[in-house]
């Protein structure tokens, strides 16, 4: 048969014109691009969004360059020793972070672990089981939690809840002494009447209070991503006999997972950095200690609002270093939560 643009094949009743046969040597066809032509308020409102996304991008670095000329004289003449020294004592030049550090881990633990549970479970009350209307009220209260003063908190933990947690406090150091973080020093878990001020002014005091700082921002980005299950997922579960704790652990529970960590790890962040309300509540120490329940506590930030005000020089520099520090965890995390969500099945979409 020979190969033509078309062939027309002649039958008795029918005639049947077939497609054009594509030779093997012709040059293969090319996609057609498409121009869409932005109108004036596409194009204004598309250099808008991309200038403020530079702009946040520009004030973030250029913190990061002021933190670090700045503390650029501390950190020339403490070297590495500044990562590892507990003593703060910069017109003597003996000064680090090791101790403030590990105070400031030890608060955000605290609240993440406190925090986690509430937010994962409130999310999943509002998404799942609360009715409609009584939904609308809890997320205007999670969302107003997020809006009282750091302040606020900071008196509510010093004058309440400090004097009602020790027995929290000592019921933990007396069945959990044996591990680090429960241990208190100085503390007779078999006396009822011991003094109580052991466990005052405490790491774990000033966690749960930045534990309910946390709690909001976490549980909005878990609200937003179980708000996004496939409803043929949720469906499918229970036409299979699933009951409603069964869809939510098969279906809800994995589909979130990313969400779940991401909104930890940025409640974490916020964590770290909180200073009011730490301020409010810890005695400063400057001692290099794993025991949360223990009276007497330090971190950065609250670190960097004491001696602000009272220090120049070297003693100025070694604040904006452990500042830079902060500010250098504290991106670590929020980008690593950043990319938890973008790749988690309800985030697929985003960007890191």
């Amino acid at each position: 048969m020979t190969m033509l643009d078309t062939e027309v094949l002649d039958a008795p009743e029918m005639t049947t014109t077939l497609p054009a046969v594509v030779r093997s040597d012709s040059p293969a066809a090319s996609a057609r691009t498409v121009d869409a032509q932005r109108g004036l308020g596409d194009r204004v409102f598309f250099r808008g969004v991309s200038a403020s996304g530079m702009l946040v991008l520009i004030i973030m670095g250029a913190v990061g360059v002021f933190l670090a000329i700045e503390a650029k004289q501390a950190l020339v003449k403490a070297g590495p020793s500044f990562l590892t020294t507990a003593q703060w004592e910069p017109d003597r030049g003996r000064f680090g972070i090791a101790a403030v550090m590990i105070g400031t881990v030890l608060i955000a633990v605290v609240a993440v672990a406190v925090a986690l549970p509430i937010s994962l479970g409130a999310s999943l009350f509002i998404t799942e089981v609360a009715p409609t209307w009584l939904r609308s009220w809890l997320i205007a209260m999670v969302d107003l939690m997020a809006a009282v003063p750091s302040v606020v908190y900071g008196l509510w933990g010093l004058f309440f809840l400090q004097g009602n947690i020790i027995g929290l406090s000592r019921w933990l150091n007396t069945w959990f002494g044996w591990i680090p973080l429960f241990e208190v020093t100085g503390a007779d878990p078999t006396n009822p009447l011991s003094n109580a001020s052991v466990y005052t002014a405490s790491a774990f005091v000033a966690g749960v209070v930045v534990a309910m700082m946390v709690m909001p921002i976490a549980c909005v980005v878990m609200r937003q991503v179980f708000s996004q299950v496939p409803p043929g997922e949720r469906e499918g579960a229970y036409a299979l006999g699933s009951t409603r704790w069964g869809m939510i652990r098969v279906v809800a529970l994995p589909f979130g997972r990313g969400g779940i960590i991401g909104g930890t790890m940025l409640g974490l962040g916020r964590a770290l950095g909180e200073t009011i309300a730490v301020v409010l509540i810890i005695s400063p120490s400057f001692k290099i200690s794993f025991h949360a329940l223990e009276a007497g506590s330090n971190s950065v930030s609250s670190l960097i609002a004491i001696r602000y005000n009272e220090t120049s020089g070297i003693g100025l520099s070694a604040l904006f270093a452990a500042g830079l520090v902060l500010f250098a965890l504290t991106l670590v995390i929020n980008f690593t939560a950043s990319w938890f969500i973008s790749r988690s099945r309800s985030g697929e979409g985003s960007e890191a």
